[in-house]
């Protein structure tokens, strides 16, 4: 069953419509070229039947409109652009169709011949399926081709970044290590050193020279905070290095078992440069509330990856709230990320990832499907995050990515996993 628009008279209409509702067609009529034009963005007819006979019905530009490729920018009117065009005329007005560029599909002469009518109007239909079926095919084959390049670059970069990791943990690992033995050494030298001045009461005037020059005590009393602020930060790089070596970690293993809460903290260590204050900005707060999960069974990094995306999207939009805000509101906004997570049941988790972004829109989550982040990712960087993490997540590891806004209170993305993969 196909979706009809006619635009004609009622002459015509009831003409057409006996023809059509016997064929079990979803069936709508307008009476003039502005309401035609209208109801088609509205409807997203299959095909759309156009008396170009009378003069109060402007065909040619309906058919430009409709088939304009200015109209283009949203899914619905790509869908429209496709529509199945086929146009009523007299003998007379053959000529003139002919010459015009207007995009015609085809055109019936009048009056109508019923079996012609309906010939021409199912093989328009089954050509434009076919159609329809070969560029959802090429798109396929695209994105087939497109998934193979990413996972093979994800993969390279994968390698790359825990190699790098690794060549960096080795020496700091050396550091680290050292350190307590020097802590360890300078403390017995400052002892030592007390001592010395314990019982040189009278030392000679060279000793009470270099002491003055080097100020001692002070010198005594910041040494081991330096040993223990090198231990700090020579600390805090290996965290590092042990968050990036866990977060691009290689899957050829296969499923494993992992501890969720671990992926997403070495996700927010990562992102963790673009939380400070920034001109204009204040801090993003993040607040977790992690429930008890069981460790899932699936592909680790590439669930980090999921993660990574979604976390830095919010980011992002609370970074586009703070820029449209006026700089009085601005100062007052407190931006917030909000992750928690929780046990469905016996079978599966979910991960819900919320921001405060004042500026959100319902159009990402009243469209949100695979279909909607294919048509779309090449347009924003970060529909191209969600687009990789939809894949990830659904296709993958079998579970689902919801997506629910509200304007003025924010997004919330809700991410289901399996406990296990079979």
């Amino acid at each position: 069953m196909a979706k009809i628009l006619t635009i004609a008279d009622s002459v015509t209409w009831e003409v057409v419509q006996e023809l059509l509702e016997k064929e079990g067609h979803q069936l709508k009529v307008a009476s003039d070229g502005k309401d035609g034009f209208d109801m088609a963005r509205e409807f997203s007819p299959d095909a759309i039947v156009c008396d170009g006979t009378l003069p109060q019905i402007h065909w040619l530009e309906v058919c430009r409109l409709v088939k304009a490729d200015s109209l283009r920018d949203s899914f619905a009117s790509r869908e429209l652009s496709t529509g199945y065009f086929l146009l009523l005329i007299t003998p007379e007005q053959f000529a003139e169709v002919q010459e015009l560029d207007a995009r015609v599909d085809d055109f019936v002469l009048k009056p109508i011949v019923k079996q012609e009518f309906l010939g021409r109007l199912r093989a328009g239909l089954r050509e434009r399926e076919l159609r329809l079926e070969l560029a959802r095919t090429q798109q396929e084959l695209q994105l087939s081709r497109d998934r193979s390049l990413e996972s093979e670059k994800m993969s390279n970069l994968g390698e790359l970044v825990s190699g790098i990791a690794h060549e960096i943990n080795n020496p700091i690992t050396f550091i680290y290590s050292n350190l307590t033995h020097v802590q360890s050494y300078a403390t017995d030298l400052i002892e030592l050193l007390r001592l010395y001045q314990k019982q040189l009461v009278n030392p000679d005037a060279e000793i009470m020279q270099k002491q003055q020059d080097m100020d001692v005590e002070f010198l005594l009393d910041d040494l081991l905070k330096i040993v223990s602020s090198m231990r700090t930060g020579s600390d805090r790089i290996r965290q590092i290095i042990l968050s990036v070596q866990d977060f691009s970690r290689s899957d050829r293993s296969g499923w494993q078992l992992f501890d969720i809460s671990d992926g997403l903290e070495n996700t927010l260590l990562l992102l963790q440069h673009r939380l400070p204050a920034r001109e204009g900005r204040r801090d993003i707060k993040v607040m977790k509330e992690y429930g008890n999960l069981p460790q899932v069974e699936c592909y680790a990094g590439q669930l980090n990856q999921a993660f990574l995306n979604v976390i830095d999207r919010a980011i992002d939009a609370l970074e586009k709230s703070s820029q449209e805000l006026e700089e009085s509101e601005s100062v007052k906004f407190k931006p917030v990320i909000l992750i928690s997570t929780h046990v469905i049941d016996g079978q599966r988790i979910a991960i819900e990832i919320a921001d405060n972004d004042l500026a959100t829109s319902e159009d990402i989550a009243a469209q949100f499907s695979d279909q909607f982040l294919r048509e779309t990712a090449a347009e924003s960087s970060s529909l191209f995050g969600l687009a990789i993490s939809y894949r990830i997540i659904v296709e993958q590891h079998k579970g689902e990515l919801k997506c629910f806004s509200e304007p003025g209170k924010g997004t919330k993305f809700r991410i289901e996993i399996p406990l296990r993969h079979s």
